[in-house]
């Protein structure tokens, strides 16, 4: 390989402007014994990249799937709110009308209470009726 050509694809090497063809003669003239001196401080690079393309990984790869809590998590906080949501308002509704049922009660007494004092009070009438009927017929 001559050293002007190899020089040029050097410089569009550098530039990332060459072809897989032109990288692959780089490899290749860097692979050699024989380098030029002022072009020596590029052989680790080209060797090392000579020697990493024929890496393999070779560990076994777990392909157990995984779950994600976090997304069950967040679906399991919504269900919880959703119910406490519905059976809360259902609760409070039932509380309001525990409250009004005891509110109603307390005013059915009362109302009783003065119902049993007015009754009371029309037996006074019947008196004052009879007392009144007796002193017209006398008359």
């Amino acid at each position: 390989m001559e050293l002007g050509n190899i020089e040029k694809i050097l410089e569009k090497y550098f530039e990332a402007s060459t072809t897989v063809a032109e990288e692959g003669t780089l490899r290749e003239y860097f692979a050699q014994d024989s380098v030029a001196p002022h072009l020596e401080q590029y052989r680790p690079m080209f060797n090392y990249f000579s020697i990493a393309k024929e890496e393999k990984y070779t560990k076994q790869v777990p392909l157990k799937p995984r779950v994600n809590y976090y997304k069950w998590l967040s679906v399991a906080a919504a269900v919880v709110l959703t119910f406490g949501l519905y059976f809360g308002k259902e609760y409070q509704e039932r509380k309001q009308a525990e409250y009004a049922y005891q509110e109603t009660k307390k005013a059915f007494e009362l109302l009783a209470e003065n119902f049993g004092r007015g009754t009371e009070k029309v037996a006074y009438l019947k008196e004052f009726d009879q007392a009144k009927e007796k002193i017209y017929n006398n008359n």
